[in-house]
């Protein structure tokens, strides 16, 4: 494992202890001190904080799942960038309601990290207050109007905190870059046309917009999002990166 491989993990185990040290003071079984007090007050020598020191760290891409980073990885080595070597660290932090827990772990109140990402619509209200809870800026920029689908209404630049919003999720965003006729073809590529046409007849795909079906799809079988988080972005033309993608990368 490299050193930004070493970082995540450690980051990752770090907010698993903070998450359990949380449901056992709600429970009433300790007097709630949880692993941010362990590692940042107490254990300033902590693996995360080490590495983070030693790399370093300047930037963290918080994403909801692996799917969302498999696809930010994907633009990466399209884009030719090795974001490790630019010392950011692409952390997915298993579902939106964990978003306060990795900005109060990596941000002003913990390793000091500038702290960037997605998000969904739904979700926007949310990151916003959790981001400001952690003492970040809990700046959002999301769709700006009908017809300009995940178009963000601000960037966020060099040393700016941004949380760029998807009006569905990542892969609808995809979906809707490409068109479902391709991304039908690319299904077809990836020899999974079958699944997907007994997928389609199932009752509660019939009248569904037919992008929405595909995203159901992907989400039908383990594995099968974190695949298509890559395949997708390797097909996209150059000028037809989703809008919260290109302005992540942009102030990067």
């Amino acid at each position: 494992m490299d050193d930004m491989g070493a970082f995540r993990e450690a980051v990752l185990a770090w907010a698993a202890r903070d998450a359990a040290a949380g449901e056992r003071a709600a429970a009433g079984r300790t007097a709630g001190r949880g692993v941010m007090s362990d590692f940042v007050a107490g254990d300033p020598d902590g693996p995360a904080r080490e590495l983070a020191a030693r790399l370093p760290v300047r930037t963290v891409v918080l994403l909801e799942g692996l799917s969302d980073v498999a696809a930010v990885d994907a633009l990466a080595e399209r884009r030719g960038r090795d974001l490790a070597a630019e010392g950011v660290c692409v952390l997915p932090i298993g579902g939106a309601m964990s978003i306060g827990r990795f900005a109060r772990l990596l941000g002003p109140s913990g390793l000091g990290l500038r702290l960037v990402g997605l998000c969904d619509e739904r979700e926007r209200d949310y990151y916003a207050r959790a981001l400001t809870g952690a003492g970040e800026q809990g700046r959002t920029a999301g769709p700006s109007g009908a017809g300009e689908h995940g178009r963000a209404e601000e960037g966020a630049g060099s040393g700016e905190p941004g949380f760029f919003v998807c009006a569905a999720d990542l892969e609808d965003e995809l979906i809707r870059a490409l068109g479902v006729t391709r991304v039908t073809e690319l299904v077809r590529a990836e020899g999974e046309e079958r699944p997907l046409r007994t997928f389609l007849r199932q009752p509660a795909q019939q009248g569904r917009p037919p992008h929405l079906q595909l995203r159901r799809f992907f989400g039908t079988k383990k594995g099968r999002k974190i695949r298509y988080g890559r395949v997708l972005v390797e097909a996209l033309d150059p000028d037809r990166v989703p809008a919260p993608l290109e302005r992540l990368f942009a102030g990067l």
